[in-house]
């Protein structure tokens, strides 16, 4: 299936998020402990968190390099840092977006989609890229993730 690209000015949300340094391919063995002391501080703090999705913001100047990722949640306000849980925010601005429908092992099918768009459309990202997860579907073909890069 094609993923469709569109171009969105996207407001900042904040999340509580965990941050890691890590090498690009390591981002699968690393979010799921990070994201796990998201959800244990959340569920510690009635009223911070009601509906908001999991959120993964991916910091990086240059390909091949390490990555510094927030493995966060969307919350309803800012708050005081826990341990290594913090308050911080996703990029706002205008952004080459794709949804894309399916398993999470093939998300790279958005990212493909996001770096072919940018280079038929002469637009670079500005090395800011998130990742909002939609609630999971019995069948993951129907499972919805939108992809983002904030361009240049």
């Amino acid at each position: 299936m094609a993923v469709s690209v569109s171009v969105q000015v996207v407001d900042s949300r904040v999340i509580a998020a965990v941050r890691r340094v890590v090498a690009s391919g390591d981002v699968g063995s690393t979010w799921e402990a990070a994201i796990g002391k998201v959800w244990d501080f959340l569920r510690s703090q009635p009223g911070l968190w009601t509906d908001g999705h999991n959120i993964f913001v991916y910091h990086s100047d240059e390909p091949g390099s390490p990555i510094v990722c927030e493995f966060g949640v969307e919350v309803t306000r800012p708050f005081d840092a826990s341990g290594e849980v913090y308050a911080t925010r996703t990029p706002g601005g205008e952004a080459a977006v794709a949804i894309f429908h399916g398993p999470y092992h093939r998300l790279q099918e958005a990212y493909d989609a996001l770096d072919e768009w940018m280079t038929m459309n002469h637009r670079e990202s500005a090395g800011h890229s998130w990742e909002i997860y939609g609630d999971p579907t019995p069948d993951p073909a129907r499972t919805e993730t939108m992809v983002l890069h904030l361009l240049k």
